[in-house]
């Protein structure tokens, strides 16, 4: 049994702790916050048997196998880190880090301790994500990739009356690319690999970060485009387009409904089985690969390379739209 203790209290750590009461060889065993009463009560409220303060405690407590971090993203990388050094392994929030110098040394890290470290790119270990590489053949000759995500925070009104907020706050690794453009990335470099060449542009908001953004990337005979934004809505699909199909996915972070267009225009509808709660779907997918990569029957090596490939990617993104970006 993996006795686990989370880093964060926002809504995602809520969410992954219902995960854990459902998830066989893992449970909760403590919840950490710099303040005390937060802490308290955030472990009453998810079910959590303790809560602590210190990290630095947490790591030398023999009663503490694991880790989940979802802190602010600028503070992954040392969090992480010490955990990692300590034995313990490490399940992180997206992105693992702010700069792919940092998600390496943590690989480094994890693999020299003999222990696990997985990002939690959640959709990667849905079932859909499945479905579209069960797919992806029937495409023919790929040409065309356009994944977007867009989906206005709840917190931009607070931006817009000038406040300022985490998840738009630079300092804290905030702004649309970091927390959904990677939902973008991850997939793409999933698939296909890491690109030739990367283009970008970003939506500044007020403070510095990017409320959206896109960004086009080129591969040998195909180019992919990515559309990402905190401060816009759309329901339009991401899609991979070949000579012999194209391939629609509805939700491309949480993939729900498939269709396959075919170049003599039969369309064909797959939806997506999910298992447990909805709401907890592909957290509870992600969760259950942790459990297996720390049981010893999963390696994450792969998942780990990817990883790195796409911190390379959003580094590579970010430094292109940077100087449009003032």
């Amino acid at each position: 049994m993996i006795r686990v203790a989370t880093i964060g209290t926002s809504m995602i750590t809520g969410r992954f702790a219902e995960a854990v009461h459902a998830c066989p060889g893992i449970e909760l065993e403590c919840v950490l916050s710099r303040d005390a009463g937060r802490a308290r009560d955030y472990a009453a409220a998810v079910g959590a048997r303790r809560w602590g303060t210190s990290l630095e405690a947490a790591v030398a407590d023999d009663g503490i196998d694991a880790f989940y971090i979802a802190s602010p993203n600028t503070l992954h990388h040392e969090q992480a880190l010490l955990a990692l050094a300590g034995g313990k392994h490490v399940l992180v929030e997206k992105p693992a880090t702010t700069l792919s110098a940092d998600t390496a040394d943590l690989v480094r890290e994890a693999r020299g301790r003999g222990v696990v470290l997985l990002e939690a790119i959640r959709s990667l270990y849905d079932p859909g994500f499945r479905t579209v590489r069960d797919l992806l053949p029937r495409l023919g000759r790929i040409r065309r990739v356009s994944f977007r995500f867009h989906q206005r925070s709840a917190r931009y009104d607070r931006v817009l009356a000038g406040e300022k907020v985490n998840v738009f706050d630079p300092a804290m690794g905030g702004g649309a690319l970091l927390d959904l453009g990677v939902y973008c990335v991850q997939p793409l470099v999933a698939l296909f690999g890491e690109p030739r060449t990367v283009h970008a542009l970003a939506v500044p908001v007020t403070g510095g970060a990017d409320g959206a953004g896109a960004a086009l990337l080129g591969y040998d005979g195909f180019v992919a485009d990515l559309s990402y934004s905190k401060i816009t809505r759309t329901e339009s699909p991401s899609s991979i387009e070949g000579e012999d199909g194209t391939l629609t996915i509805d939700h491309l972070d949480d993939p729900r409904s498939l269709e396959l267009l075919t170049g003599d225009g039969a369309r064909a509808s797959h939806a997506v089985v999910k298992g447990g709660a909805d709401k907890l779907a592909n957290i509870g997918d992600a969760l259950s690969h942790f459990v297996a990569a720390v049981a010893g029957t999963v390696d994450v090596t792969a998942d780990q390379d990817r990883t790195m490939a796409a911190a390379r990617v959003l580094d590579r993104i970010r430094a292109a739209a940077t100087p449009r970006m003032t």
